[in-house]
């Protein structure tokens, strides 16, 4: 059996290697259009790769992803996170869990899986050939002949694995949706948003670790740390919303506005309750000096400039318009977002092959027999914490085990 793996990122590698430990007779080539292999897991996690999260309860694990998550219930029964954590562990390369759950290699260096990947592929001999670009793909009998770049050859495989990695244009699926799949368009996930008018933006570097956030107008919201930045805000609360909200904000064309509870309650009335308590328990105290809900002082001074109260102004002296515009401004202070920023140099695309088009028990294409597809290539994408990789270990795994089972 002769089997080509399209693409050497994460579902790549891991495809490959699946292939031959389960089926050691077949001949694995990897084609990687660029001159570097595994570039993107390089950079994953800010280069210490985030290689999975310690979540182990499925249904916890499929709400991670906005899209896909359903179809990956089973999948998961199959090779989920502690199968990520064993395989890498018995490889040679030891990984801890962090108190957020994300999982990183001891190291603390991507480098670290990039050895492990190479040193695997060595010792099965999986070839790996760079700087080969696929332009099309046709079925030939019951071979898949592969046509590559700039007329440098035509090769003909048993088997092909395409896990390309996410495109962030259509045009890089075309020759996929030329095969009969249905393509979902490609948009960006995982961004931060730019905030040009806000003077939230002078605040850089501020984090507050308990927020809810929601882009108004819609029905989508998110919980966790906010970060100010110098261009507007970015943190796990912002970039799950732009996961859970990438189709949507697509076509607002990034303008936008962003509604942001500061208040670690989301209860307007508890939050006034609790302010009313504190103005009761500090009545001579001045309001600056006093934060609610342990916010950075920064914040709250702003947060109290823009509700137009002066910071010297005592707690008894506020009444209930000065407690009610406080309340309004922790609960539910807006900003205008126009734009947006990718998140470090890593890029996450909401869209790709529809999973209607894939056989999610084997991951073999249902229009092109003896193709598979793994990876960010298809339409499954996550919020940041170790996600996205394991959906790439997860469905190139399965596709490399069950590969001669069709």
């Amino acid at each position: 059996m002769e089997v080509a793996i399209i693409g050497g990122g994460a579902a790549g590698f891991f495809a490959a290697i699946a292939v031959k430990e389960n089926h050691p007779n077949a001949t694995v080539t990897i084609f990687e259009k660029s001159q570097q292999v595994l570039s993107k897991v390089k950079i994953s996690g800010g280069g210490r790769c985030n290689v999975t999260n310690g979540c182990t309860k499925i249904s916890e694990l499929c709400s991670a992803y906005p899209r896909g998550g359903k179809k990956l219930k089973k999948l998961f029964g199959a090779f989920g996170t502690a199968d990520t954590l064993e395989w890498f562990e018995k490889r040679g390369v030891p990984l801890v869990i962090q108190d957020d759950n994300c999982v990183f290699p001891a190291s603390q260096d991507s480098q670290s899986i990039i050895d492990c990947f190479l040193r695997q592929t060595k010792r099965l001999n999986i070839t790996i050939k760079t700087g080969m670009g696929v332009k099309s793909l046709t079925p030939a009998g019951e071979k898949l002949k592969l046509f590559f770049g700039d007329g440098q050859m035509t090769q003909s495989f048993d088997k092909v694995i395409v896990a390309t990695g996410g495109s962030p244009k259509k045009e890089g699926l075309r020759w996929i949706e030329e095969l009969n799949h249905v393509i979902e368009p490609p948009v960006p996930s995982l961004f931060t948003f730019n905030m040009p008018t806000e003077k939230v933006r002078e605040l850089m570097g501020i984090v507050v670790e308990n927020v809810r956030v929601a882009i108004q107008g819609t029905k989508i919201k998110a919980t966790g740390p906010l970060l100010v930045t110098h261009w507007g805000m970015s943190g796990p609360a912002i970039l799950k919303l732009s996961s859970f909200g990438a189709r949507v904000l697509s076509e607002m064309n990034y303008n936008f506005k962003v509604q942001v509870c500061w208040a670690d309650e989301a209860n307007h009335e508890e939050v006034t309750n609790t302010l009313t308590q504190i103005a009761a328990e500090n009545p001579k105290k001045q309001v600056a000096n006093t934060r609610p809900y342990e916010l950075p002082e920064r914040l709250w001074l702003f947060l109290l400039s823009k509700a137009d109260i002066a910071p010297e102004k005592r707690w008894s002296e506020l009444g209930k318009k000065g407690l009610n515009r406080l309340t309004e401004i922790l609960t539910n202070d807006i900003y205008e977002a126009k734009g947006k920023s990718t998140f470090r140099e890593e890029f996450v695309t909401c869209g790709g092959v529809s999973l209607e088009s894939v056989n999610m028990n084997t991951m073999e294409s249902k229009v092109c027999k003896n193709l598979y597809l793994a990876g960010e290539v298809l339409d499954i994408d996550a919020i940041t914490g170790g996600y996205n990789l394991q959906a790439a270990w997860t469905t190139g795994f399965v596709a490399g085990k069950l590969i001669s089972s069709s």
